[in-house]
């Protein structure tokens, strides 16, 4: 999952386009980058790191112009190189930038389809830098020097044609303008909005709605699902539908866990959806485990708290915010490696004794994707004094991995994979486990826009809904995603990091 939003101005956009980032922080920590035009010139900064850390005051003097895009990533693949930090840019043709969230699930083939017929070569592993060189070849077919919005869209639309996944993109073109579009099912999310100033009218495309809140900018609309919008160098705004069959099939887990509470996305509020998920399962709480004596409902901070105060009314339970977040680590379901991610959550979380010694507690918890997490809050959950520890879970069980833009790990390290309720109920040492039902899940989500009847539930069902997902695909990707292969290229960086600074020394 990536963060990414792009700015047509009518002044400097460098400080905007960083306070756009520091809001999608969440939605990734292992890289950040800017790249804006300034008289015909791209300027770029980007590395790995958080966005107060990859920009200095330096760095955003360089980063003129009234256009630019911006980019914070975590690897899909589980690579932390920082030649994998977006945006990427090719010169050819006129200059062209991009960033991208999601995955292109054809990317293997695209890559070797470019190089084949266009002669494009791609520098890095990325599916971002394929996609950004299927878009130029496409731009560079009309052979002529200006661009029309109705050439922009053809490219747009072959683009879609060619490639198969979950994308939400934007792309600058030096001398002609920015071009934002999203994969045909909807997948990842994508929104826009705008702003007056003295000087004219200035639009703004961001992953969540969020973004254009602390920008100043007031929300228009959701970038539809295989719709293409661009914005030209003087400001005129075009769109066109440019994918067939185009429908919503949005990530649902986006309102399970990613998205802030304080978005929305395709119309859907992140915090009713999450108060609507409480509100379900309070109610399976209470039909399947009224024989239960629980005393206290406990979120697991930060998601979870509102989905588990809707469940403390439901249940008629108090409410207690048993465990204090340290909001200086990151999320641990990305955190590469499980060692990392086991040395975390202990540094992430302490347990307030007194919420926990001598009661019944019920914790709720957003997801379980590996466990880890879980098995360890349980245990610290008993170490402060509980009595009996019962686990609730706001969505169903996790038991395929993702492929469309999140790093879902190798489905053998999913707690939930191959295993029954009662066997991932011993494995984090609970009293009781409870999970969310798909259809309740689902129905919390669409409530908030009855239009949206399909969401992408993948991970839960195995359901893949570009329809091209086979069991030797996954196998690929779970030779990638897996600790050992992270613990390899992590060990392979590491070597040719000391490597580096031996010759710089010498």
């Amino acid at each position: 999952m990536c963060g990414i939003v792009g700015i047509v101005g009518t002044t400097p956009v460098n400080q905007t386009l960083y306070d756009g980032l520091t809001v999608l922080q969440h939605r990734g920590q292992d890289a950040a980058g800017i790249i804006t035009i300034d008289n015909n010139t791209f300027s770029l900064r980007k590395d790995n790191g958080l966005v107060k850390d990859v920009f200095h005051t330096r760095h955003m003097k360089r980063l003129q112009g009234d256009m630019g895009i911006g980019h914070v990533r975590y690897p899909t693949a589980g690579s932390s190189s920082s030649a994998e930090a977006q945006p990427f840019y090719v010169n050819s043709p006129f200059g062209i930038a991009l960033a991208h969230n999601g995955n292109l699930t054809n990317a293997e083939a695209l890559k070797e389809d470019l190089f084949k017929t266009a002669k494009r070569h791609v520098n890095t592993t990325s599916d971002s830098e394929v996609l950004l060189n299927i878009l130029a070849h496409e731009l560079a077919k009309p052979n002529k020097l200006e661009l029309s919005p109705e050439d922009v869209f053809t490219a747009v639309t072959t683009v879609n044609c060619k490639v198969v996944g979950g994308y939400a993109s934007i792309a600058m073109i030096i001398g002609h303008g920015m071009i934002a579009f999203r994969d045909a099912n909807g997948i990842r999310p994508l929104v826009f909005g705008k702003r007056e100033t003295e000087q004219g009218i200035e639009y703004m495309f961001a992953s969540e709605s969020v973004a254009l809140d602390a920008c100043g900018f007031s929300f228009i609309r959701d970038v539809a699902p295989g719709e293409a919008i661009f914005v030209s160098n003087d400001g005129q705004l075009h769109s066109q539908q440019c994918a067939n069959n185009a429908a919503y099939s949005p990530c649902i887990f986006e309102f399970v866990y990613f998205a802030r509470p304080d978005s929305t996305i395709d119309k859907i509020s992140v915090y009713a959806a999450r108060v609507n998920m409480g509100t379900k399962l309070g109610e399976k709480v209470k039909r399947e485990w009224a024989d239960k004596e629980i005393d206290v409902v406990i979120p697991i901070p930060e998601t979870s708290c509102d989905i588990a105060l809707e469940m403390a009314n439901v249940l008629e339970l108090p409410y207690r915010q048993g465990f204090v977040k340290n909001r200086y680590i990151g999320r641990t379901f990305i955190m590469p490696g499980q060692e990392m991610r086991k040395k975390s959550v202990r540094r992430k979380l302490n347990a307030i004794a007194q919420e926990f010694k001598g009661k019944n507690v019920l914790l709720v918890d957003d997801s379980i994707v590996r466990g880890t997490t879980s098995a360890q809050i349980v245990e610290m959950a008993r170490e402060a004094g509980a009595k009996n520890v019962y686990f609730a879970s706001a969505a169903p069980e996790i038991r395929f991995p993702n492929v469309y833009g999140v790093d879902m790990p190798s489905a053998q390290e999913l707690i939930a994979h191959g295993r029954e309720v009662e066997d991932i109920n011993a494995s984090i040492g609970a009293d009781g486990l409870i999970y969310q039902s798909l259809p309740d899940l689902i129905s919390a989500v669409s409530k908030e826009n009855p239009e949206i009847t399909n969401f992408e539930t993948s991970v839960f069902d195995g359901n893949y809904v570009t329809g091209d997902i086979d069991q030797a695909y996954l196998n690929r990707i779970d030779a990638l995603r897996n600790d050992a292969a992270k613990s390899d290229r992590a060990s392979a960086m590491s070597s040719g990091l000391e490597l580096h600074n031996q010759d710089a020394s010498e």
